[in-house]
This record gives structure tokens, sequence and C-alpha cells, in this order.
């Protein structure tokens, strides 16, 4: 928060309207332009653009110092009020408000995650955060990972930091192979990624040479044997397919009839979809529609024309909150609108075993259909040979 921002009663003391009706008239009436332009743009409903509008003028309400500019820390306090942050803040943007840049949320809970660990131990793994979040240009070079990646292993370290922090290390340089060997936990999935969260953490460390040693080297990460793949209830995929919410029906259709993943169903757009050619775009791969997906996505796009018919969200899926922007829909709308007992990786799995009982193994039809690797391709015709898969499953 800024200096001016403390100084001034916050919304979750009932001040926020308040606060509204003090933001100097001029500046809102012409921050307001921006308000209407997005309202015009993206289709916002009256609810909405009311909110955005109150938003803005409730941050506009702390400046109190002529020419001060809010910045990105300051919008925090529209939470409070149930106000819509990212709305506000692409509005203050819009009009060359905003000032500094908003901590993104994986720093902060990067920071949060080694705020227990002695300093010296917090900068070692703060540089490995820091590396495998912008990449490195320069030699040692790397390229920076997803957040999911980047939760994982720093997920995966935690346990072993905290112990040896526990212990009186101050540093992970001081860490030897003994004091891996005594953390690490029995044979298991958890030791596994333990291991292998270790290796990426200490051979890094050890390329910007920060550690003299990479005492994770002698452990070698051992896999537990994953088990196989296995079909389906068709009961949920039934329902779900003839759900009367298109946009259920319409994730379920391809995802269980072309296998597509959780990230490519979010991510499609309406000019992937061809509706008069029957098929859609994933990448370079050019997929021909079943009828059954066909007649789920005609009637999917009426509906999405007569729920949004203002929205220019370019995805193919949207919600109401994403109709108002441009963002795709994250992977908690597709699973709950999939319902308990499917996910993406379920029904997308279960369609590829479907077709390696259907083709008789073929493990490169499999991967050349999908976009599969082989190791993936073959642990899916494996199956074949498993006693309760021999049959072709319903």
């Amino acid at each position: 928060m800024s200096d001016h921002e403390q100084q001034q009663p916050t919304p979750s003391r009932g001040g926020w309207r308040g606060l509204a009706k003090r933001a100097d008239p001029q500046l809102a009436a012409w921050v307001d332009t921006f308000t209407r332009r997005r309202k015009m743009r993206y289709g916002w409903s009256k609810d909405l653009t009311w909110r955005a509008r109150t938003g803005t003028n409730v941050i506009l309400g702390f400046l109190d110092t002529p020419g001060a500019r809010p910045t990105a820390e300051d919008l925090h306090v529209l939470r409070q009020a149930n106000l819509p942050y990212a709305h506000v803040s692409a509005i203050l943007q819009d009009a060359g408000l905003l000032t500094g840049e908003r901590t993104p949320a994986l720093t902060r809970w990067a920071h949060q995650l080694t705020a227990h660990l002695p300093p010296a131990m917090t900068r070692e793994v703060q540089v490995f955060f820091t590396v495998w979040h912008q990449g490195c240009t320069t030699p040692p070079r790397s390229r920076p990972r997803s957040e999911t990646t980047i939760r994982l292993y720093l997920g995966w370290v935690l346990p072993a930091l905290t112990c040896w922090a526990d212990e009186g290390k101050t540093s992970l340089r001081e860490i030897t192979t003994a004091d891996i060997r005594r953390t690490l936990p029995p044979p298991s999935a958890a030791r596994s990624n333990m291991v292998q969260g270790l290796h990426a953490l200490f051979r890094l460390l050890k390329a910007h040479r920060l550690t003299f040693t990479d005492p994770a080297r002698d452990f070698p990460v051992k896999r537990p044997d994953q088990p196989p793949p296995m079909p389906l209830d068709t009961t949920p995929i039934r329902d779900a397919l003839n759900s009367t919410d298109p946009a259920r029906a319409l994730l379920c259709a391809l995802l269980a009839f072309h296998a597509l993943t959780s990230h490519q169903v979010r991510h499609l757009t309406l000019t992937d979809v061809d509706t008069a050619a029957g098929t859609v775009t994933v990448g370079e791969r050019t997929i021909p529609l079943a009828d059954a997906v066909l007649d789920r996505l005609t009637a999917y796009l009426d509906h999405r024309h007569r729920r949004w018919p203002a929205t220019s969200n370019p995805h193919l899926f949207v919600n109401l909150r994403t109709a108002t922007g441009t963002t795709h829909v994250g992977p908690r709308w597709l699973n709950l609108h999939l319902g308990e007992h499917l996910t993406s990786r379920s029904l997308r799995s279960d369609r590829l075993l479907d077709e390696v009982h259907a083709a008789g193994g073929d493990a490169k039809r499999l991967a050349v259909l999908f976009g599969l690797s082989v190791t993936v391709a073959n642990r899916y015709t494996a199956t074949l040979h498993h006693p309760h898969l021999r049959e072709q499953p319903p």
C-alpha cells in the first residue's frame, strides 16, 4: 500500500462509498471515458460497468495530492469491497494513471514459501526460482519454466529444506550426500519427486557457482511403476454428452471423441473451429469432427451467441468472468463443468485406450493420430496384454 492509501479509511471500514464520491470530478469524468470504451468493446453489463466505475473512483478517492497516481499494489483494497480488481486495473492502465508493477502471485508465493528458512538458504532458493521463472540468457543459459512446474519442484524440495534448517544448516553449501540420504522418505512417489527436485536445485546452484558440489548426483530418480490406464464407466460420459448445458456437452464431446488435452480445449478460439468444413484446428493438426461433436458444437455456438452477444473474447469457451475480457477459461471451470466423476485427463485416457483396442495395438497410428510420444503410445498399447483389458471396453 502507498502512503496516501494508508492515511485514508479502507473499504473494509465502510469507507468505500465515501471514497468513490471523493474522487476529483474532472479526473473521474476523464477516466470514465476509458470505462465506457471497455464497456462497448467487451459488452459489459450495467452491473459490471457500475462496479468497475465505482472501483475506479474508489482508487481515485485515495489521491489527495495533485498529480499523484495509484500503484498496482494500491488496488488490492478493491478485493475487500468485492469490486472488479482486474477491470479497474485495466481501466487505469488505459488512462496511463497506474504506476509500478504488481508483484506476480507466483513470486509472492515463492517468498512466503521460503520465509522461514535461514537468510543464506533463502537467497539460494530465490536464485533457483528466479532463473526458472524468468530464464537466463547468459551462460549457463536456461529457459523459463511454467508456473505449474515451478510450484511442483519447490513443493517437492521444501520438506528437505525445512528439515535442514531445523537441524541448524544455514546454507545449501553445507548439505552433504549423507544429509540428503537421511532426509529422503522411504521408496515411494514422494521420494522420487524429492530426488528429482533436489537434482534440479543443486544442478542449477552448482552451475551458477553458488554451491561447490552437487550432493544429489548420487541419488538416481527411480519412478514408481504407473498403474495401467483403465476404461471409464460410460454412465457419467453419457450423462455429460446429453447434458442440457451446451458447454458441458461440447467439452465432453471434444475430450471423449478426439482426446484433446485440457490446455488445448481451453485455448481453442472461434477461428480454430470450422462448422462448414466440420473441422477443428489444434496447433498444426486439422481434426475432422465426429458428427456427434459437430452437433454439439453448433448448439454451443448458438448458446454462446445468445448468452454473450456482445463479447469480443476470441476463445471458443467463455464464462461470466472471461466474457468481459479476452482471457481463456481456467482448468477449474473445465473440471466443474465436467462433473465430479469426470476429468479431462480421464476422458482423454479413456479415448486413447479405446483406440488402442480398436486398432489392435498399433503404437505408430496412435502416436500420429493423437500427437503422442512413443513412450506414451507404448504405455497404452501395453494394455492389450492386461488380463482385465483383453476385451475391447464397451
